[in-house]
């Protein structure tokens, strides 16, 4: 169902502060913070409603951000990243399927940041090992770069729902 749905909260300005659960928005909705801006195809049943659950919800009041916001470093945000696409055959795969590769290897000095981790499927990385893709004879399908907030969350929706955030918003 709907459990593990979120929801992506907009400032007044509809710039991106951040993802929250689906019944956290509920909340916001219903308590006024929050206006829906697109509904997603999900519903929610009370014993006489049935509501929409939102897929992106506008504040009401402005929240000033003090610091420009990044997308941390983790495996799922890599994954997101790469579009769940193993980096080194092109194969799509099923997170549970995908592991993280370095590049670079920490043995041989890489770094463990945005511009030198990938998605991997184990196939791949068996075969890569503790080398470099040009020691291995691999390449890979696209460089690994460190996305914006914007380039996170318009990959994000596009996965989720096949759309950007612009095409959402109606810009």
């Amino acid at each position: 169902m709907a459990a593990m749905q979120t929801v992506i909260v907009l400032n007044t300005s509809y710039e991106f502060l951040g993802l929250i659960s689906w019944q956290r928005a509920m909340t916001m909705v219903f308590t006024g913070k929050v206006e829906v801006v697109k509904e997603s195809d999900r519903f929610v049943r009370s014993v006489s409603r049935t509501f929409r659950v939102p897929a992106v919800v506008r504040l009401i009041k402005f929240i000033r951000q003090i610091y420009r916001r990044e997308v941390p470093i983790s495996r799922r945000n890599i994954l997101t990243r790469d579009e769940f696409v193993c980096q080194y055959c092109g194969g799509e795969f099923a997170s549970a399927d995908l592991t993280i590769d370095h590049v670079i290897p920490k043995v041989q000095g890489g770094s463990n940041d945005w511009t030198n981790v990938v998605a991997c499927c184990r196939a791949c990385n068996m075969t890569k090992g503790g080398r470099t893709p040009r020691q291995a004879g691999m390449h890979l399908v696209r460089k690994p770069f460190k996305p914006t907030i914007m380039e996170f969350i318009n990959l994000y929706l596009k996965r989720r729902f096949g759309m950007e955030l612009s095409e959402i918003l109606d810009f």
